[in-house]
């Protein structure tokens, strides 16, 4: 039996990307998506609760994210967890866990989203079918980690 390694989310932005570069030019923009869930806990009262993931996106995708989302924006993300860890100044193990998207769907107009913030009008975007941006086909995987400059 082989093994399966997706990840489905459709969340909101808690910030506005994060768009860099590693140092052989290759584009990733960082992610942080909200997404919530709600119940009715043993005492009748209506409880949400909120998960937060990292998500990196890399390629023409990272640099179509960095321009047209912002804090806010719905947006369908599907990709792969990756683990990575590192040991950081005081000698210990740390480890972060990450989807990497391999597509990102913009799912609400985000009108007014830049303007309201004072950073200028939003740029118009490519309409897609499903009434969502299409950010195209997958992207390769990611560059080897000693290429990432953070």
């Amino acid at each position: 039996m082989s093994s399966v390694n997706k990840v489905i989310l459709i969340g909101r932005l808690g910030k506005d990307p994060d768009l860099r570069y590693t140092t052989g030019h290759q584009p990733v923009a960082h992610l942080s998506i909200a997404t919530s869930d709600n119940y009715t806990n043993k005492q009748g009262e209506r409880v949400e609760t909120t998960e937060w993931h990292k998500v990196s996106v890399w390629g023409k995708q990272a640099e179509q994210v960095g321009e047209y989302l912002s804090k806010g924006r719905l947006v369908y993300v599907e990709g792969k967890l990756r683990t990575s860890s590192w040991t950081d100044k005081a000698g210990q193990k740390r480890y972060t866990t990450e989807i990497v998207a391999n597509t990102v769907q913009f799912l609400d107009s985000g009108k007014g989203d830049r303007a309201a913030r004072g950073a200028g009008a939003p740029k118009a975007a490519p309409a897609a079918d499903d009434g969502g941006i299409d950010l195209g086909e997958p992207q390769p995987p990611p560059p080897d980690e000693e290429d990432i400059p953070f």
